[in-house]
């Protein structure tokens, strides 16, 4: 599939849940937020069919993600039919890593071919602090499990936020000198409003590079697929690599190749956009697998060419991410 800007779109994410087990300070209000109705978000079968329809159509990579995907029952069976589709797209999750350990290796076994695992400090009392729940030492753990079972190469999303945890950028980085993991540093993105920082809380990309690149010399490395979005480093002798995610002051919006669905059925061609287009109705209203693979491609010719953030005009969406799908 292609766009109207000649972006090649084959990289899908699929939120299977609103739930979450944190309630992290820059995705969610202190008071939680109302859950879906279990009627209310797509079925499996329902997500299956939006699979097998966007892999018919080029889609190579599926990311699950929530909320927290893990919570919901039945996971790993629905990555097992994910894995079945004839095309075999690449299946990945992103998880916060609290029940990681629990399931990682069922996964594994199910066909997940790797994990990125949502940690933004390393510092147990500050991760209770930012998740305003407990659990470092179970996100540890699932670490470990997903690096023993071979999900890999696994990736670590950190999201620097200045005056919070942006101290933390040199003690992530030092995490590939002994480990063959990718730590993902994020620019914080003010994707709704009503949370804990504002956006000029973020953490420039160029003090990213300028915090780890304290540590030593720094290789830039080359990318290798094209719909990536981050920059890629390498400290001297290091066993992993370091990306970073500047969402912000460099947008990707030239390379962006994904759709995004939320766990109640909305199909988002922008993430940064509140344009939605009703898939839930379509799925429900008798629609053919056809009808389906046209709604995909209405949905892609509907893909803004950029986002506006930092434009004078910008105002954040009303959706917090839990409700987008990370």
């Amino acid at each position: 599939m292609r766009d109207s800007f000649g972006r090649t779109i084959n990289y899908l994410r699929l939120s299977i849940t609103d739930r979450c087990n944190l309630r992290c300070r820059y995705c969610m209000p202190v008071e939680g937020v109302d859950s879906l109705g279990h009627g209310q978000i797509l079925s499996y079968e329902e997500l299956l069919r939006v699979a097998a329809a966007a892999a018919a159509l080029g889609v190579r990579k599926i990311r699950l993600t929530g909320g927290e995907p893990l919570v919901r029952k039945g996971l790993v069976e629905f990555v097992a039919r994910l894995a079945a589709l004839p095309e075999h797209p690449e299946i990945t999750l992103t998880t916060n890593g609290l029940l990681l350990a629990e399931h990682a290796e069922d996964l594994k076994r199910a066909g997940l071919s790797r994990v990125n695992v949502s940690l933004d400090t390393l510092r147990p009392e500050r991760f209770e602090e930012l998740t305003r729940r407990p659990g470092f030492e179970q996100v540890l753990a699932g670490l470990a499990a997903a690096e023993r079972v071979g999900l890999a190469p696994l990736k670590i999303n950190m999201v620097p936020i200045a005056g919070v945890n942006a101290d933390e950028v040199a003690d992530f980085a030092r995490l590939t000198l002994e480990h063959a993991w990718e730590v993902r540093f994020i620019e914080f993105m003010p994707v709704s409003g009503n949370l804990d920082y504002p956006p000029e809380s973020r953490f420039p990309a160029d003090d990213i590079v300028a915090a780890f690149s304290a540590l030593g010399p720094v290789e830039e490395l080359p990318r290798h697929d094209s719909g990536a979005v981050a920059r890629l480093y390498r400290l001297a002798g290091a066993k992993g690599r370091i990306g970073v995610i500047p969402a912000v002051s460099h947008h990707f919006c030239h390379e962006c190749n994904r759709l995004r669905v939320t766990a109640e059925g909305r199909l988002r061609p922008c993430l940064f956009s509140d344009l939605e287009l009703d898939l839930r109705a379509l799925l429900r209203g008798g629609a053919s697998d056809a009808e389906v693979r046209d709604f995909l491609r209405q949905a892609v010719s509907a893909k803004p060419e950029k986002h506006h953030i930092g434009e004078e005009d910008f105002k954040p969406g009303c959706r917090p991410m839990q409700g987008i799908g990370g």
